[in-house]
Parts: structure tokens; C-alpha cells; sequence
């Protein structure tokens, strides 16, 4: 058997209170690329309390003493993208030159953050009154409690844990136990870069049992999660016994437009990126095409032209455009949308298939897919499928096309793609979206907001506004 794996608490590698292990699976080919120690509860109770032991330490470091760690990181992340890619890779089946990119997006997280430490501003404001003065000053939250999910499993904590370690807050991780290894990985890193003892921690466990330590301790001051919108509720409820802040990324389901005078060759590129990168696999990914009736078949005809060229196959191939799905459970899932919209008189015009001879006897893949003549009461149309497979909905004009994008509890991303520089604008100001991507299918900068509307969250991560989830304001009044 590997080697096993260990969480890393207070400055230590340690192994799992209960002393169980779990194995991590290549979904491309079955076979085992690690086992991790697999606690619960209790180390998270023992990682929160390292952390707040550090909190008074560490949030006292002056804000270009903290940059420095993040600088570490930074150089760290970005020398090691070959070998961090290459485990995101295999524990998750991303394709590689993906996997880099995600890795590059990661160290410039840990650049960004390490800038923006310095720019925790604070004001004075006028006073009403003679003999007083106004100080406002933002202070760090606490101990943070991230939970990170398994798509992008190395961005996602350089996300949560940039800005809370920049702001002065210590952090506790768990990850997603699809991908450990990338964290195991990148926390090894964090040993290098010399943070103090207690400062990160990471546990891997038991989704419940971690999580509800997280809900009931009342030394973590704030949960960052990202994942499903039916766990984030739950996070959110537990968290409201103790009004402990939450900052949650959500679910998504998202509207992708097409007008009559749009681009195709580039719809279809932005499509391509937007709905097959990491296997559809992405909160952003598009959920549902909409497309002008005037050019319906003629995108259609090259969407489906351009995934018939698409590469499948294990992410570690270098040629590999389109990797496996992560479980057998996630496949499962987007073989029920396929087979629901078929049942309903949808009708498959590209892919649609498990594939399962020779290389992917042993993986979890599917052919890209479209489906035409798609219906409302198709679940396709109202459930996340995450998933490489898009349903084509044919409209007429603006305005319904944008009661049937709006039309949706989800509220992450929206696509449009057009040249008439009038309807850029009131599409983008008419969708009910967190993120708008016009005539751009991969609308995610560093520096930039990301998070949604209505049920797809609450709070922003990127740029300076993620800053503000980890800080207090306090009023100070001065007497004179």
C-alpha cells in the first residue's frame, strides 16, 4: 500500500484521531494514486484551536510582514505548477495544460492578496461635535473555517485562504476528499514558505462531522465554503445559531445567448470553453443555450462540428481536450439528464454516450453532447448537471430570451454573445447574474468579483472585495 497521507495541524504532520485512511482514485483509469488519513470532528476541534491560539500572533504582524509569506507562496505555487498539476490531473481527471492554468490562477491569488494586505485602509470621519474625533479601523474576523470543493482543487483554497491570511485572520482547510492530494500538497508548501505554527491548518474528513465542528466551535468566527447550494443552506442555518459570518459560492445554472448577429465561429469557441473545460464540471459552466432562431442551425451545425474534433481521453494526456467526470456518481447524473431529455422528446444530435471501449473501459467518460428540441420540464433545464452535455433553446427576440435566462433560482454567470454594442450593455444590465461574460466565455480575473446572485451565494471573492468578508469594521470615538 502508498504511503499514507497526513493532515497537517499546529505546524504538524499528523495522522487521524480515528485512524482511518481513505484511497484516492484516478477516474480516468480506477487505479490508486494515494491514500490520505481520514479523521473527523475532533482533529478539526484540535486544528481550531491551534489556529486561535495564532490568531493573536499572527494578526498582529504588520501587514508587509504578512505579505512576505504570501509572497513565499507565490514563488512556491508558481516553480511547483508542473508537479501541482499533474496531481490535480490525476486525482480529479483534469486535462494538464488545464491544470496549469489553474495553478498559474492559483500563485497569482497568493501575488495578489500578498499587495493587497497593504491596502487595508481605515478613515476619520468629521465629527458632529467639537471635543470629539472618528476613527473607523477594520480588524480581522478571527479563525476562518474553509471548506474547498474537488473542480478546481488547488485555486479554490488559494481563493478562501489568500485574502483571510492577507486580512490577519489563521485559517482551518478541509478540502474535498475527491482531492486531497492537491492540498496535502500545497500545504507542504505552506511548511516551506515558514508560516508560523498554527496559522494553516488542514484536516481531511468526514464532510459532517467536520462541518458541524465548524458550525458548533465557537472559536471559528466565520465558514467560507464553496460547493452545492443545498449544503451551503445548511452551513448557513448551523452558522445563524452563532452568527458566525458566512460567505458562500454556490450552485449555478448558467444562460448562455446567441443572437442572429453574433460571431458563431467565436460563440462557439466561448461556448467550448465555457461549457466542455474541465468536463463541464464548473459552477460557471454554461446549463443552458439559448440561441436566435435566425442562426439556430447554423451554430448548431458548427458546435457540433467542433466537438467532434475534441479530444477525450485521461487528462495527462497532453492532446486530451475533454477529461473523465470525477466519480461514477457525477456520471451517473448526467446520463439521467441525457436520458430524462430523451424521454421527453429530446433528441441528441452530438454524442450522448458512456464511453467505454479500450482507454475508457476503466474511466468515467462521456462524449460531449447536444440535445435539441428540449423542453421546460426537462430536468436538463432546471438542475446543475455538471456535466459535458448542452441543451439548445431556440428564442425570438431580447426580451424573451431574457425572461427565460432570468427564469432560474441560480443567479453565478451569464454569456451573450452579440456585436450590437447597445444590447452589450442592456444585457448585461438586465440579466440577474453575478458574472456576465460579453462575447467572452471565461469571464475570471484574479482582481475581479466573483460570486452570484439569489441562490447562487452570498459575498464576493477576487480582487479587494473578497478583503471585506474577512474584516471588522470597529468605530473608534475619541474625547478631547
Amino acid at each position: 500500500m502508498a504511503e499514507q497521507k497526513l493532515m497537517y495541524i499546529n505546524g504538524e504532520w499528523v495522522k487521524a484521531e480515528n485512524g482511518e485512511t481513505i484511497e484516492i482514485l484516478n477516474p480516468a483509469t480506477g487505479e490508486s494514486v494515494g491514500v490520505v488519513s481520514y479523521g473527523d470532528g475532533r482533529d478539526a476541534a484540535k486544528a481550531v484551536a491551534a489556529a486561535a491560539e495564532a490568531f493573536a500572533g499572527w494578526s498582529k504582524l504588520t501587514a508587509r510582514e504578512r505579505s512576505k509569506y504570501l509572497y513565499n507562496m507565490y514563488e512556491l505555487v508558481r516553480n511547483h505548477r508542473d508537479e501541482l498539476a499533474g496531481i490535480i490531473s490525476a486525482e480529479m481527471g483534469k486535462p494538464v495544460r488545464e491544470a496549469k492554468g489553474e495553478v498559474l490562477g492559483a500563485a497569482d491569488n497568493f501575488m495578489w492578496y500578498a499587495e493587497e494586505a497593504k491596502r487595508i485602509y481605515g478613515d476619520t470621519i468629521p465629527s458632529s461635535v467639537p471635543n470629539k474625533r472618528i476613527m473607523v479601523i477594520r480588524q480581522p474576523v478571527g479563525v476562518v473555517a474553509a471548506i474547498t470543493p474537488w473542480n478546481f482543487p488547488v485555486n479554490m483554497i488559494a481563493r478562501k485562504l489568500a485574502p483571510a491570511l492577507a486580512a490577519g485572520c489563521t485559517v482551518v482547510l478541509k478540502p474535498a476528499e475527491s482531492t486531497p492530494l492537491s492540498a496535502i500538497r500545497l500545504f507542504e508548501l505552506f511548511e516551506q514558505a515558514g508560516f508560523p505554527k498554527g496559522v494553516v491548518n488542514l484536516v481531511i474528513g468526514k464532510p459532517e462531522s467536520v462541518g458541524q465542528e465548524f458550525i458548533d466551535n465557537p472559536k471559528v468566527r466565520k465558514i467560507a465554503f464553496t460547493g452545492s447550494t443545498r449544503v451551503g443552506k445548511l452551513l448557513m442555518e448551523g452558522a445563524a445559531k452563532h452568527v458566525k459570518r458566512v460567505s458562500l459560492e454556490l450552485g449555478g445554472h448558467a444562460p448562455f445567448i446567441v443572437f442572429d448577429d453574433a460571431n458563431l465561429d467565436a460563440a462557439v469557441e466561448g461556448l467550448f470553453e465555457s461549457k466542455y473545460r474541465n468536463s463541464g464540471q464548473m459552477c460557471i459552466c454554461t446549463n443552458r443555450l439559448y440561441v436566435h432562431e435566425a442562426v439556430l442551425d447554423a451554430f448548431t451545425n458548427k458546435l457540433v462540428e467542433r466537438l467532434k474534433k475534441a479530444k477525450v481521453g485521461d487528462g495527462r494526456n497532453k492532446d486530451t481536450e475533454i477529461g473523465p467526470l470525477v466519480n461514477e456518481r457525477a456520471l451517473n447524473k448526467v446520463l439521467d439528464h441525457i436520458d430524462d431529455a430523451k424521454a421527453k422528446g429530446g433528441r441528441i444530435v452530438c454524442g450522448g454516450h458512456r464511453l467505454t471501449e479500450g482507454d475508457y473501459s476503466k474511466g468515467f467518460f462521456i462524449e460531449p453532447t447536444v440535445i435539441v428540441d428540449v423542453t421546460q420540464e426537462m430536468k436538463i433545464c432546471h438542475e446543475e448537471t455538471f456535466g459535458p452535455v448542452v441543451p439548445i433553446i431556440p428564442f425570438k427576440d431580447e426580451a424573451s430570451v431574457v425572461a427565460m435566462a432570468n427564469d432560474s433560482n441560480y443567479g453565478l454567470a451569464a454569456y451573450v454573445y452579440t456585436e450590437n454594442n447597445s444590447r452589450c450593455f442592456r444585457m448585461a444590465e438586465s440579466l440577474e447574474y453575478g458574472i456576465v461574460g460579453i462575447n467572452d466565455g471565461a469571464p475570471t480575473q484574479t482582481q475581479a468579483p466573483f460570486g452570484g446572485f439569489k441562490e447562487s451565494g452570498i459575498g464576493r471573492e477576487g480582487g479587494y472585495y473578497a478583503m471585506e468578508g474577512f474584516l471588522e469594521i470597529k468605530f473608534v470615538s475619541f474625547g478631547i
